[in-house]
């Protein structure tokens, strides 16, 4: 099987099982734990921050940010296809009582300063106004669109001047940063809070990390305790993070085998596929006749697993465990069960 459905199927590589097997652990709970200490130091440092806390998923961290930036009531600004609004499982809303105003930043995937403006809520007698707007980068539900810098920091200025924090769901940042040929710490610096997944394109077995400032990392630990994520001895799953953060640099690999797919697939009949920035494929299979649900039933069929996307689209992703050799044979394949069926 050529396993195309996302970058978190990737396996831990030799070197990173060895990490965790001779990891040095102790009660992170205590803060006892040196090696996820030592996570948190470096990749703080990577973005700029001046604290940082492992955490077991995205998720997770995506909705501890939102706790302590907010409180119950207050609305969440958000892209109506952003991933802590449609595949969190409504966590803004349980977790921490917040409403969610979603806008459509469109194919740009960012808010232009104007429409922070036009959807932000001002707090009154009648209104619990914004407590935190949210951005995503790379966009997933977009296509893995690597938004610049100035995009975020065009939002995040306008969100500031109206005193409404600014939370980056990162989970592929670094596949946006080396898109785009950007330093990690300058595309989140006017960002307050950033999450990003060290278990997606980087190809850590497990674990996210979220930095912001000292004082909210300390809130964030208390919540994170209180979401049931506080661990033990964590050294022994923040060791492979720690092996993860020495594939920033190879995402480049992913993006090309990425674009290789989409030309591939694109000159099949039927199947149209836009140029990825980064290592998400979107096939849209309508003019094939074909429903994602047929294409990738008919995908899995001759071994290349992929995910519906909507209706006609469906997603492959490009990742550490997938060769240039892979993404040819997929191409071939899928070539051939489209065109023969």
């Amino acid at each position: 099987m050529i396993d195309l459905r996302s970058d978190t199927v990737t396996l831990p590589s030799d070197e990173m099982r060895v990490a965790a097997r001779d990891a040095d652990v102790g009660d992170d709970v205590y803060g006892d734990d040196p090696t996820v200490n030592e996570l948190e130091t470096r990749t703080a440092e990577m973005v700029g921050k001046e604290a940082a806390l492992f955490v077991p998923s995205g998720t997770m961290g995506n909705q501890i940010a939102a706790r302590v930036h907010t409180s119950p009531g207050q609305e969440a600004l958000v892209d109506a296809e952003a991933h802590v609004y449609k595949w969190e499982v409504g966590g803004f809303a349980e977790l921490s009582g917040l409403q969610v105003r979603a806008f459509d930043a469109g194919d740009r995937a960012a808010p232009t300063p104007e429409q922070v403006r036009e959807h932000a809520r001002e707090e009154s007698l009648h209104v619990a106004g914004t407590g935190v707007m949210c951005l995503e980068n790379t966009h997933n539900a977009r296509g893995g669109v690597a938004i610049p810098k100035a995009d975020i920091d065009a939002a995040a200025e306008a969100a500031h001047d109206l005193g409404i924090p600014v939370h980056l769901d990162g989970a592929r940042m670094f596949n946006a940063c080396v898109a785009l040929d950007e330093d990690p710490t300058a595309m989140v610096e006017n960002v307050d809070t950033v999450m990003f997944c060290l278990s997606k394109g980087l190809g850590a077995p497990v674990g996210s990390i979220l930095a912001g400032p000292e004082e909210f990392i300390e809130d964030a630990t208390r919540v994170r305790k209180q979401f049931g994520g506080g661990m033990r001895q964590a050294g022994i799953i923040a060791a492979p993070g720690l092996v993860a953060l020495d594939n920033v640099e190879r995402l480049a690999d992913d993006h090309e085998n990425a674009r290789l797919l989409a030309e591939g697939l694109d000159a099949v009949e039927g199947l149209s596929v836009p140029t990825p920035d980064t290592n998400i494929v979107v096939v849209d299979s309508e003019h094939a006749g074909l429903t994602a649900e047929e294409f990738v039933d008919l995908c899995g069929e001759v071994g290349v697993l992929g995910g519906p996307f909507g209706e006609y689209h469906t997603r492959f992703t490009t990742n550490l465990n997938v060769s240039r050799a892979d993404v040819e044979e997929a191409v071939s394949l899928v070539a051939d069960a489209v065109e023969s069926r």
